[in-house]
């Protein structure tokens, strides 16, 4: 059954890329937005994340917590965080499971190739655990003001 606005976002606990766990849980009472992302230092990731950052005083002042959500290394992200200055945490979901209990991993294509990999997506998770908004179909250099916009109806 597909994830539906309303439902329960699915825990998790995760490291950043200091090895810290962070926990889905750690947020209760805080509106969360949560993005997977293909991969570090991409054309597109790179637009995403540096939305995020380029907006995240607003997103504090929101009182939202910004998280990221790929497959990379803690290496990769401890790289990509710096080289883009990225206040937020990037989390390693090395075999995707997380990205999975958020329909968000699987099958794609790339250049005629298939492979398995993380979609791009974002969940708003409400204060109280619940899924506010999904989006499926993102643009990578205009996603963060898209949720800011969104966030000003919830």
């Amino acid at each position: 059954m597909a994830l539906q606005i309303g439902d329960p976002a699915p825990d998790f606990s995760l490291p950043d890329a200091s090895g810290n766990p962070v926990s889905l849980a750690d947020f209760r009472g805080r509106r969360v937005v949560l993005y997977f992302y293909p991969r570090d230092n991409t054309p597109g990731c790179n637009k995403e994340a540096c939305g995020f950052r380029d907006a995240y005083d607003t997103y504090q002042s929101k009182d939202v917590a910004v998280l990221g959500v790929s497959t990379d290394d803690a290496k990769s992200h401890g790289k990509f965080a710096t080289k883009f200055n990225l206040p937020f945490p990037l989390l390693i979901d090395a075999g995707g499971e997380v990205a999975s209990t958020y329909e968000s991993y699987g099958p794609k294509k790339f250049m005629g190739k298939e492979y398995i990999g993380i979609s791009r997506s974002t969940f708003v998770i409400g204060p109280d655990g619940t899924l506010e908004k999904i989006y499926r179909k993102v643009k990578p250099e205009t996603h963060a003001n898209e949720i800011l916009a969104d966030l000003a109806a919830l």
